[in-house]
């Protein structure tokens, strides 16, 4: 070997051993040739999610044996849910009923808590599908969360039955839009109630059942960005006289006061409560969504068509949210996906608060 290096030439030399690593490696030759992957990495066209192992397709026909896809011991085990007890207040409709689906589809079996005597006609499709398709339960109780004493009877005989509780997202909440100047304190106190008090009560009556069962537990708070913020509006008053006045200048923007004081309400409380109940191994947290288009908010923008147009342009994505891009929000806040957080803020808004 000493004399062929000390008689080969240093070119030909340096070419004997590429074209060896090439034959010993062919994957290498194709990516430098092709400059793409190499032949170990091509890219699949068409792909589509696999179904589901055997086992589990057949329990999924069995509403006594839960089965997620996600969540099985090969798939991101630590979002599973199976036999976890979840309560979603608010969760009649809208925000709360498409978190309550999510928490379904990884095997909890869900409480929803509202205060209509019957749940939207969404809510019996999703009550449906999770006994015939997801192998688990949707139940429904009412309640308003201003009822303290109604709100502990209802959580303390689930939790009995259930003989644990573990998880809560406390999605329930009102929203008025009243100017600072003409609110009146009957209607802020109506909404401190609700969104404040309401979600402290429905904490504390959770908690109180898990520290009962000493298993831990997580909580989830609905806040919202305007808890963190205050959001962009035009003046109320009429602009100089110079200036022509804007036709919308009355209504651009988004005026509640009181909900965004409630908001930043309950980001503060969560941070104290997981602060008290830590050693408790219960976890609380808080997400913070921006502007969602729900039923409600389109029925808004019928009235102040100028807010359709303008808001998607408050954020970096250009776009509104919605209820089912706060799913896996929900599901890894509940989930041991999360189990070194707490005290902390979610916020999902399409980075409008970072302008």
């Amino acid at each position: 070997m000493a004399s062929l290096l000390r008689t080969t030439p240093t070119h030909l030399l340096r070419s004997s051993l590429v074209s060896s690593r090439r034959a010993a490696l062919p994957f290498l030759q194709t990516r430098s040739q092709s400059n793409g992957p190499p032949l170990a990495n091509t890219p699949v066209s068409n792909f589509k999610a696999p179904n589901a192992p055997s086992e589990e397709a057949s329990a999924l026909k069995d509403s006594n044996k839960p089965a997620s896809f996600l969540g099985t011991t090969k798939r991101l085990p630590e979002f599973n849910l199976h036999g976890k007890v979840v309560l979603v207040t608010g969760a009649a409709r809208g925000l709360g009923l498409v978190q309550a689906e999510a928490l379904l589809e990884a095997g909890a079996t869900v409480y929803a808590l509202d205060r209509l005597a019957e749940p939207s006609e969404e809510f019996l499709r999703v009550q449906k599908r999770a006994a015939e398709e997801l192998g688990t339960t949707l139940h429904y109780r009412q309640i308003d969360v201003r009822d303290v004493a109604g709100l502990n009877e209802i959580v303390k005989s689930i939790s009995d039955s259930q003989g644990k509780l573990d998880g809560l997202i406390s999605a329930a909440g009102r929203q008025q839009e009243t100017s600072a100047l003409e609110y009146t304190a009957k209607d802020a106190n109506t909404m401190f109630e609700v969104n404040i008090t309401g979600s402290f009560m429905t904490a504390q009556a959770v908690a109180k059942e898990m520290i009962r069962w000493g298993n831990g537990g997580s909580i989830a708070m609905i806040a919202s960005m305007s808890g963190t913020i205050a959001n962009k509006v035009h003046s109320l008053l009429p602009p100089p006289l110079l200036l022509p006045p804007p036709a919308d200048h009355k209504s651009q923007g988004l005026i509640c006061p009181a909900y965004n004081a409630s908001k930043a309400g309950v980001i503060q409380l969560a941070r104290n409560l997981a602060a008290e109940w830590g050693t408790h191994g219960i976890r609380v947290n808080t997400i913070s969504p921006g502007y969602i288009a729900t039923a409600m908010v389109e029925a808004l923008f019928e009235q102040y068509p100028e807010r359709k147009r303008d808001w998607p342009t408050q954020n970096m994505l250009g776009q509104l949210s919605v209820p089912q891009q706060y799913r896996g929000a929900a599901v890894f806040l509940i989930s041991d996906a999360s189990s070194f957080m707490t005290a902390a803020d979610l916020r999902i808004d399409g980075g409008h608060s970072a302008w």
